[in-house]
């Protein structure tokens, strides 16, 4: 894929030098000031300037002392490097040294064992809490979700658990979008049920999600009420529609390897209008959580719900559908009594039992962690799998995580050098790679984000903030144009990708390495954005900018980065001029400055590149 992104790339942009300038365009602010870009003036400094001296350091971080003490084994660290841009939200020296020590089987294993650490719906509340404190009219909101999320993605030990997490928050999608202001508490909350199911059993996940409020108010189940034939009122059908065309089944019916079944020649509809009407008289009935199942609670107004709001909803007899309910060929039987909890466990157990679902999510979490366009028996493998454990056990996530990520299609150097495999890595995640990989600090200690929608001016995605239920992104997208486009690949995260969006990243990659990104306005302490990489070790070597590129693309790329795009880099670096320093010192000041523009530059075009932004 990383022929194909380059080429796209260049597509959207109007072309290659479009594109180029884009970045030339945010390499301005670094270039301003710097002596200008006379390679031959830059080469008669290097001998006199004291790069070491001018950086204030002579330290080397581990990362480079690794890389340089490891010749013999780019293989293995390829692979660790590899396995972690799939598993984790980017690779660090420590886990790549861990991956190479115990191989990835044991690092996965490893992982798993790991309780969930941290708590987004405790952040939320004491952020909350806090806001109130400062003025009894504001809320933690979205912000605290967005700010949690990356607190944990970029420092939380569970780093496995985290990213599967996020790729079943991106299949069975709740939003801040839409649950604003003090109902962004149910999405903290949400994240912590996926997080606390990512590794569980795919049976139990679905029912989670069902009665979590969070879904409850985007989807419109929580106090769907019975139909009344006399007042012409139907049940509520949008989570039983969602719940089967994305959390389960899917629209067609899938054989084992992904591919649509057919009958006559057409692929066969898993479901139609009679089966979302069922399944919704199902949905029928279930409300807040609370200590009774009267009228009065069921209709309660969220204001009103106090920790109902991330407690499972619970069943309201009185309004729930007591009538046959069909659907995928099955039946749940009238009910003298009705009976809410027992007729979704029916209808639950119907769903995780359809054949669909092992190929149908099991393709998706091959999306969100390997390839965008996994082979039909790697597919295959998975949907085995997911059928059973090796114990008996159907939808055992954690054996299909592992599976997933042992798989030889996911482990094979050689896959990954093939032009159609890897994945657009989506914005939250380019940022998460670059932020570890740079051992990025924050000085509040809380990393304080804030919702980043806008693509023309940050990074235009905000975690657990779609804008529709249907993902930022379509799994099955393929882009009408480009290489990707006339050879017909899948690459669902293309469908966000734009002239704006392109420009407006390398904009936000470059005052991420100038100024920092979030905000310190949540608190009373700080006066510049919250969260800034440490770039001290590669300070340390650039004097040398042979020795900078080496290792600015080693932390960004790995051991495999290509000497084409070094080459690029190079260019960039050597086209900032240090002066030489005085004996007096008098001018460390402009030497520090060039020296750190340099670095900022090398790592703005490495993290700009196709070969950054495509995962491999």
């Amino acid at each position: 894929m990383r022929q194909t992104n380059r080429r796209d790339s260049a597509r959207l942009g109007g072309g290659a030098r479009r594109w180029q300038g884009w970045v030339g365009a945010g390499l301005l602010a670094l270039l301003a000031g710097c002596g200008g870009g006379d390679p031959a003036a830059t080469e008669a400094t290097e001998a006199t300037a004291d790069p070491a001296q001018a950086a204030d350091s002579t330290t080397v971080s581990t990362f480079e002392v690794a890389q340089a003490a490891t010749p013999a084994q780019p293989t293995i660290r390829a692979d660790a490097f590899r396995l972690l841009t799939q598993a984790s939200f980017g690779p660090t020296e420590a886990e790549i040294q861990r991956v190479m020590s115990i191989g990835p089987a044991a690092w996965i294993d490893a992982q798993m064992a790991l309780p969930v650490q941290g708590s987004h719906l405790s952040r939320w509340l004491a952020d909350d809490a806090a806001a109130r404190a400062r003025n009894p009219g504001l809320t933690a909101g979205g912000a605290s979700v967005a700010s949690s999320f990356y607190q944990q993605a970029l420092f939380g030990q569970d780093q496995l658990r985290q990213r599967v997490a996020f790729a079943l928050s991106e299949i069975m999608v709740v939003s801040s979008y839409d649950m604003s202001g003090r109902k962004a508490v149910a999405v903290a909350s949400y994240l912590d049920m996926l997080r606390a199911n990512a590794l569980g059993n795919y049976r139990q996940l679905i029912e989670k999600v069902a009665l979590h409020p969070a879904m409850g108010m985007y989807l419109s189940h929580l106090k769907n009420r019975k139909g009344d034939p006399v007042g012409g009122r139907e049940p509520d059908q949008n989570f039983a529609r969602e719940l089967m065309q994305l959390f389960s089944v899917g629209l067609v019916a899938l054989n084992a390897d992904g591919t649509p079944r057919l009958v006559g020649g057409r692929p066969l509809e898993n479901y139609g209008p009679d089966d979302v009407e069922g399944l919704s008289q199902v949905m029928t009935g279930f409300s807040w959580a609370g200590p009774d199942t009267s009228s009065a609670r069921f209709s309660t107004a969220f204001v009103a719900a106090g920790d109902a709001a991330w407690r499972p909803m619970q069943g309201y007899p009185a309004f729930h559908e007591t009538q046959a309910k069909h659907f995928l060929g099955t039946t749940v039987a009238a009910q003298a009594t009705a009976q809410p909890a027992l007729s979704l466990r029916q209808a639950l157990d119907t769903l995780a039992a359809h054949p669909s679902v092992g190929p149908f999510i099991g393709r998706q979490l091959i999306q969100r962690l390997v390839t965008s366009q996994p082979s039909r028996a790697y597919v295959a493998r998975i949907s085995a799998v997911w059928a059973n454990n090796g114990a008996g056990v159907r939808g055992d996530l954690r054996a299909v995580v592992r599976a997933i990520l042992l798989d030889p299609e996911a482990r094979s150097a050689a896959t990954a050098a093939s032009p159609a495999f890897g994945k657009l890595r989506e914005p939250v995640l380019r940022q998460t790679a670059l932020l570890r990989a740079l051992g990025a600090k924050s000085d509040s200690g809380q990393v304080l984000m804030e919702v980043d929608d806008d693509p023309a001016s940050g990074l235009g995605q905000t975690p657990m903030r779609s804008p529709t239920v249907f993902n930022f992104f379509r799994p099955g997208h393929v882009p009408m144009e480009g290489q990707s486009g006339a050879l017909g690949m899948t690459v669902p995260e293309w469908q966000t990708t734009t002239e704006v969006s392109v420009a407006g990243y390398v904009n936000h990659v470059a005052r991420l390495l100038t100024v920092g990104v979030g905000t310190h306005n949540r608190t009373a302490q700080g006066t510049r954005p919250d969260l800034h990489p440490d770039l001290s070790a590669l300070l340390a070597l650039a004097g040398s900018p042979t020795q900078l590129v080496e290792a600015t693309t080693a932390r960004l790329l790995g051991p495999s980065a290509p000497a084409a795009l070094k080459t690029l880099v190079l260019q960039g670096v050597t086209g900032i001029a240090v002066p030489a320093l005085k004996a007096d010192g008098s001018n460390r000041a402009k030497v520090n400055d060039a020296l750190l523009r340099r670095v900022q530059a090398a790592v703005l075009i490495t993290a700009a590149s196709p070969e950054f932004i495509v995962q491999r």
